[in-house]
């Protein structure tokens, strides 16, 4: 950090363009999976502003996101929305921002939606940002296709052990279907990869998504042998570093409230920008 940070305000407009982003990102994971399985009966469905996913069965990228920037859907839409996840024997998750329109998360409880939990959306702006050195003894590069292997491992590796402090997420997956989905995620247009290393040992791994002049900072995690080394530290400000000589001007991250991760990112200026609220529809 480079001193004191004014305070960040996100209006209505800032959130619309970071849950298109959201959206983007689900859609672009989901494209990848039709890619590798022309078959799987991957969904993409544009709805009220957002996006609603059905990637592969069981995967964390079945969602509707963004939804609620162009105004309320229709009941017919949610209508054949359900349809689809029914017939795929999928709950309908709705990830929905609190600056989104009112009268979507009215509609959404009429219909029998239940609130299953929050997402922190957290935001630092970059126009201004100065290039911060790393914590000594980490150091981060980026992950090319030689190492896919390696990167996927770890990422997956640390999902599988998460932190245990603040709220615990109300979404938990096999292995093996998180190995799938950061595969999937990891070849989509627009994301790269990242390692970082302590001494010669890999200690963690991160992607970065950037559209729009939106840097989403997603997949980070380290081993449980290397936390509280600043591993997490020196992702995140190579990333931010990255992303701002990319002509991004704002970064973004989402974080289980109260989490570790929140408090890494807060640590480096960081604000809270608003909430999602997470509803589920069961078939």
């Amino acid at each position: 950090m480079t001193g004191k940070r004014a305070s960040f305000f996100a209006d209505t407009g800032l959130a619309a363009r970071i849950e298109r982003a959201e959206s983007e990102l689900i859609r672009a994971g989901a494209e990848a999976v039709r890619r590798r399985n022309p078959e799987a009966g991957v969904l993409t469905v544009p709805i009220a502003g957002g996006a609603a996913v059905w990637a592969d069965r069981d995967s964390p990228l079945n969602k509707v996101a963004g939804l609620g920037f162009a105004g309320a859907p229709e009941e017919g839409e949610l209508d054949a929305l359900e349809r689809v996840f029914d017939e795929r024997s999928t709950p309908v998750r709705v990830e929905l921002a609190s600056l989104a329109d009112p009268e979507v998360a009215a509609r959404l409880s009429r219909r029998g939606y239940l609130f299953v939990g929050f997402e922190n959306v957290l935001g630092l702006p970059l126009e201004d940002r100065v290039p911060s050195p790393l914590p000594a003894g980490v150091e981060v590069a980026e992950s090319g296709m030689e190492e896919f292997s390696e990167w996927l491992d770890v990422v997956v590796t640390g999902f599988a052990h998460p932190d245990d402090q603040g709220v615990p997420s109300d979404e938990e997956f096999p292995r093996e279907v998180l190995e799938r989905v950061m595969r999937d995620v990891a070849s989509a247009a627009g994301f790269s990869r990242y390692l970082a290393r302590r001494g010669n040992e890999i200690a963690g791994g991160a992607s970065l998504r950037m559209g729009d002049g939106v840097a989403q900072l997603s997949g980070a995690a380290t081993l449980p042998a290397h936390r509280r080394q600043g591993v997490q530290t020196a992702l995140l400000l190579a990333r931010l570093d990255l992303a701002r000589a990319a002509g991004c001007d704002i970064a973004v991250v989402t974080t289980q409230p109260g989490s570790k991760s929140q408090e890494n990112v807060q640590r480096q200026g960081f604000q809270l920008l608003y909430t999602r609220a997470v509803l589920s529809r069961e078939r």
